[in-house]
């Protein structure tokens, strides 16, 4: 058994463990909480009705539940576990996303959505999923409400009674259009960076900054500050820190975007769930010299393949990683927990925004600049492979490092472009054991795009990126590397089974997903395939033209066990 296999099991040991602990004392405490219940009914005079529930997903009519049992149910959930309570909702095309203004702890499973009815009949669900959010919020996503029923979902523990919405809580239940809606905000030195949808703006343009201000409501209150726009571009809004937040660093501020149009009306502000904290604007101390090299990507479902990528590219110099985590459910969290106890600087930041790739990748260059002279973006079916050294036998341990050192102290070199190489499935009808390095080693002749390593702290203040490559200030350059220097191997076309999930989902925000029958002839497309996830039956032989085993040999060379062969990545038993 593999030391990787050993440490998952000891984890899911050990959470089996504490769930089964944290149940035991919640239903002693119910029982407890029923058994005074039980008194309550033999010295009352009158018979009350309970509320009759059902544990499938029917809808199931509810009767108003006794009020000493809902007192003892709130005093129970007020004790043990914090009260559950929605602050926003946030309506997207396959699911209904539920903010909450308080933490609830990753993957809790024991939620339950309860959706209301035209009539007041109550249907209740299992929620989808729960994460972390932020340093104080967290969120839950929940199934889109069925016909008849509202979205302003509500969010309570399963088995527990459903409880009748106050009218006045009902007013201020909040579900904003996915379309049309603040979502982030980061501090960035004297200002604050907003990604917002529903700004009209042409893709890959900077935008008149005159146009915009954003509005800051502090706290719960009905207190307003606005300040001008000084930056803009596609979903990004970068406006000047009002006074009021310098003021209050223990208060919580709302940041929205108003429209002004060109004949200088007002439009009011786009709704918000983007929030930022007075503390955030105190400067922190700086711990030191900065990380040379690090690296932020945009992820789904990717964690059997994060491993391979990580270790590879920190052996190439890489020191730091930003993980952005776009709705992930295959464990991507316990990969990361695994490699940091393994000394590799990772860490995951939930980033749920569907299609919002450019705006991630700005969010990152921000939290990045503070930490990294250099960070590259690119993604995990993305590898560094060094040509030259391996023709002149040089070693390409720290390669990628020592290669952008070599232009930190030029200021007028904002950003190194590396061409990508696409690798097609390379004759095989499976995952390759020993990962993509080793596994793919057929490609197309000529490259296709590029991928960049940028500095931060050179880019334009709108943070205007197309993926690729981002805007650098005026006056700032880039390089270009020959590919006899440095090349990205990008297994893009890989076995059907793991390519098929690009149907599912495009992540970056102005390109079509591929079940639309839009732009078939976008080099972001698998060249043949219609708008369907079926398998060509030469699949296997496809996107092969050249044989390179070039980036195989060098894995093997410096990474395989000496007596087993076996890779550090590698998920098979080893014996």
């Amino acid at each position: 058994m593999t030391e990787y296999e050993n440490g998952k099991k000891r984890k899911v040991r050990n959470k089996q463990q504490v769930k089964g602990q944290f149940l035991s004392q919640r239903y002693l405490i119910l029982c407890c909480c029923c058994f005074f219940v039980l008194l309550f009914f033999l010295s009352s005079d009158r018979i009350s009705t309970l509320s009759v529930r059902s544990d499938s997903l029917r809808p199931s009519l509810r009767v108003p539940a006794l009020s000493v049992l809902s007192s003892s149910m709130d005093s129970f959930h007020g004790g043990r576990f914090p009260a559950l309570s929605v602050e926003d909702r946030v309506q997207f095309p396959d699911h209904l996303l539920l903010i909450l203004s308080h933490g609830i702890g990753r993957g809790e499973k024991n939620l339950a959505c309860v959706y209301r009815g035209v009539k007041e009949e109550t249907l209740v669900l299992p929620s989808i999923s729960s994460d972390e959010f932020d340093e104080f919020r967290s969120i839950v996503r929940c199934p889109n409400a069925p016909l008849n029923y509202s979205s302003s979902v509500e969010l309570q523990f399963r088995g527990d009674l459903v409880k009748k919405m106050k009218k006045e809580k009902q007013s201020r239940c909040r579900v904003h259009n996915w379309e049309k809606v603040g979502y982030e905000a980061v501090i960035d030195g004297d200002t604050v960076v907003v990604f917002v949808k529903g700004l009209t703006r042409r893709p890959h343009k900077e935008s008149d900054p005159s146009y915009y201000k954003c509005q800051f409501e502090i706290g719960d209150s009905e207190e307003k500050e606005v300040t001008q726009a000084v930056a803009a571009a596609q979903e990004v809004v970068r406006c000047v820190l009002p006074e009021s937040l310098k003021l209050n660093p223990e208060m919580m501020f709302r940041v929205s975007v108003i429209h002004i149009d060109p004949r200088g009306r007002t439009t009011p502000a786009l709704p918000s769930v983007a929030r930022i904290y007075g503390s955030d604007s105190i400067e922190k101390k700086k711990s030191g010299v900065k990380h040379e090299l690090c690296v932020c990507t945009m992820l789904w479902n990717q964690a059997p393949f994060l491993r391979e990528w990580i270790m590879y590219h920190s052996w190439l110099g890489v020191e730091r990683w930003f993980i952005y985590d776009n709705n992930s459910d295959d464990g991507i969290q316990e990969e990361i927990e695994l490699l940091s106890s393994e000394n590799y600087n990772v860490s995951r930041h939930v980033w749920p925004w569907i299609k919002t790739q450019e705006a991630g990748f700005s969010h990152c260059a921000v939290r990045a600049k503070e930490e990294c002279n250099w960070v590259g973006f690119f993604d995990v079916d993305e590898f560094y492979s060094f040509p030259t050294h391996r023709s002149q036998g040089l070693p390409s341990k720290n390669a990628l490092k020592s290669l952008v050192s070599n232009y930190t102290s030029w200021d007028l070199v904002g950003e190194i472009r590396t061409d990508c190489h696409s690798y097609g499935p390379s004759g095989l009808t499976s995952v390759p054991s020993q990962g993509v390095t080793v596994g793919y080693t057929c490609r197309q002749a000529n490259p296709e795009r590029h991928k960049s390593i940028v500095r931060p702290e050179l880019l334009t203040s709108s943070l205007l990126n197309e993926v690729h490559h981002f805007q650098l200030k005026e006056g700032v350059g880039h390089m270009s590397l020959m590919e006899s220097v440095a090349v990205v191997n990008h297994y893009k076309y890989q076995v059907w089974d793991t390519f098929k999930a690009k149907f599912y989902r495009r992540v970056a925000t102005y390109v079509v997903d591929w079940q639309e029958n839009q732009n078939q002839g976008s080099k972001d497309r698998a060249p043949g395939l219609g708008t369907e996830a079926i398998e060509p039956p030469d699949w296997k032989r496809r996107f092969c033209e050249v044989w390179d085993t070039g980036l195989k040999d060098l894995v093997m060379s410096n990474f395989a066990d000496q007596v087993t062969g076996y890779l550090p990545w590698q998920r098979q038993q080893q014996e």
